[in-house]
């Protein structure tokens, strides 16, 4: 059972709450008593003089507090837990990085390919020493790999080195990203894997990467990936005095690998939103929600309560002269 942001390991003990509006109504039900059976007194004014006045919200702390201590120790008995995002110590991700000719755009300041670089550090920056990361660059052809290691620094040079030019075989990059991940082991053991594919364009060269993105799926590999750019993006055509070419973004095909891999699909049309689906990916992947219990602050805030309701009650007690 979840209450707010608690969840709790055993609801049953919940039911103790009920005890509180049941010791509220009582003690209404005991003053209205009181006010039944009244003595009247005509000395009203002489009688106030010689007792003198109590606050109201004294007379009422000491049961205030009271309620509030059986709550935390009916909540302590549900042993509350709640969910914290821990490192995770053994993953591997692999970075799948577009640099073909529509990267030189400048549709996203100051152009695509420098914000791809700049967004990849804020990435490695969010993810724990420990996690893994290796990188596949490509155009044409996958021409840049590196397997995944715990050096970052050599990752970021890796991704820093690419130079925007050639066509856009996205299916082959990501068969030769799958390949890298399927030989991760760790003592016999498969490590947790994902990859992050960032494009600009649709594939122009190559296997279908959709059914790529089948194969990573049947491994349990999701594919985060990332569409950057804007529609009415253009780049100079190569060929002199040659018009424009238009490099629109092709959101459709990345949502598509996404699906079809387990992963989500993310669309960019700026360096700012470019830096901020890096850092989000970088948080999720490289930590995992975990229950830590809390029962004992709910216990110590109870007992706690309840000296104070003592405190206050013998505080607020009438003695006799």
């Amino acid at each position: 059972m979840t209450i707010f942001a608690l969840s709790f390991g055993s609801p049953i003990f919940l039911l103790a709450l009920l005890a509180v509006p049941a010791l509220i109504a009582l003690q209404v039900a005991n003053r209205q008593r009181g006010k039944r059976y009244a003595v009247r007194f005509t000395g009203v004014a002489a009688l106030k003089l010689a007792a003198g006045t109590v606050p109201a919200w004294k007379r009422h702390l000491p049961v205030a507090l009271l309620l509030a201590a059986l709550a935390a120790l009916a909540l302590a008995l549900a042993r509350p837990e709640r969910t914290v995002a821990v490192p995770i110590e053994k993953a591997s991700i692999m970075l799948v990085t577009d640099h073909s000719r529509s990267m030189l755009a400048q549709d996203v300041e100051p152009d695509r390919m420098t914000a791809a670089k700049r967004a990849a550090r804020r990435f490695l920056d969010q993810l724990p020493p420990t996690i893994r990361v290796g990188v596949t660059t490509y155009s044409d052809v996958p021409d840049g790999t590196q397997t995944p290691t715990r050096d970052h620094d050599l990752i970021q040079a890796t991704i820093d080195a690419q130079v925007a030019d050639g066509g856009t075989a996205t299916g082959d990059a990501l068969q030769v990203a799958l390949d890298t991940l399927e030989r991760q082991e760790d003592e016999g053991e498969r490590i947790p894997a994902a990859i992050v594919l960032l494009s600009d364009g649709a594939t122009t060269i190559g296997r279908d990467p959709v059914g790529v993105a089948q194969l990573a799926g049947e491994q349990r590999i999701p594919v985060y990936t990332v569409a950057l750019g804007t529609r009415n993006a253009t780049v100079p055509n190569p060929g002199f005095g040659a018009p424009t070419l238009p490099v629109p973004p092709d959101p459709e095909t990345l949502e598509q690998i996404a699906d079809a891999s387990g992963g989500r699909a993310f669309q960019a049309q700026d360096d700012q939103q470019l830096s901020e689906i890096y850092e989000t990916l970088g948080s999720r992947l490289g930590t995992r929600d975990e229950q830590r219990e809390v029962t004992a602050a709910f216990a110590v805030g109870g007992m706690l309560l309840l000296l104070g309701a003592g405190a206050a009650a013998m505080h607020s007690a009438g003695r006799l002269p």
